[in-house]
């Protein structure tokens, strides 16, 4: 059976996982409506795959002898000033996540739970992909400035970059 410790840390980052789901898809959202259909495309991709983050810590969860707390969520902000600030809170967010996946790893050890530990695994090598690639977004957009070309090409591109897995 799973400790309470590590279930009440995991069910937090359920919760996590959620709410990165809700905000890139409003990302996505906001994206779509000004006309920017790959940046759009590519964040609604990468609302799916927070939420199969989600799932996949859910059936652990189960899978364990726990119970998965599916959370109320907040609405997520709706607004962005331009691309550069919706990157920046991605990768805000990407760090923050990346931090609490470490704190439940700590846990585990202290816990010596090394079946959750090993499932923490992939979190921590997705979480360095996660933030590699949004600074190699906010790099580009860094690129681009304000030429209008550019970022009709960024636009048409992101599809290319290393899209979530």
């Amino acid at each position: 059976m799973i400790k309470q410790s590590i279930l009440d840390a995991l069910n937090n980052q359920v919760e996590a996982e959620a709410t990165a789901s809700q905000l890139y898809l409003a990302m996505a959202s906001w994206a779509d409506a000004r006309g920017l259909e790959g940046i759009s495309e590519f964040l609604f991709a990468h609302s799916d795959e927070e939420r199969m983050h989600m799932l996949k810590l859910v059936r652990f969860i189960n899978e364990r002898g726990g119970k998965a707390i599916i959370p109320a969520l907040q609405m997520p902000r709706q607004d962005f000033q331009n691309l550069h600030e919706l990157f920046e809170m991605l990768l805000e967010h990407e760090i923050k996540v990346s931090e609490m996946i470490n704190e439940i790893v700590d846990l585990t050890l202290a816990e010596k739970d090394y079946t959750t530990h090993n499932f923490l695994q992939w979190y921590v090598s997705e979480q360095i992909e996660e933030e590699r690639l949004a600074r190699i977004i906010l790099d580009k957009l860094k690129l681009i400035g304000d030429d209008k070309g550019g970022m009709y090409l960024f636009d048409r591109d992101i599809s290319t970059f290393n899209s979530p897995k």
